[in-house]
């Protein structure tokens, strides 16, 4: 028979567990709605300022092909 020294390391084991468990959900979910999107986000900037940069060098090279 399980003594009470047993069921009370099994039960904080599974306490643990549940904490351990709800750690890995939480980091997921994190991933998911706010590191990912964040990322995509600042990508999409970059290149939206890499497409600005190139616009602007060729407008200034037909600016300098018409003087």
């Amino acid at each position: 028979m399980v003594n009470e020294l047993g069921l009370l390391y099994i039960g904080m084991v599974t306490l643990l567990f549940f904490f351990w468990a709800y750690g890995i959900v939480s980091f997921v979910l994190d991933l998911k709605n706010i590191i990912i999107p964040k990322g995509r986000q600042f990508l999409r900037g970059r290149r939206r300022i890499k497409e600005q940069k190139q616009q602007d060098e060729e407008r200034e090279e037909r600016e300098r092909q018409l003087y």
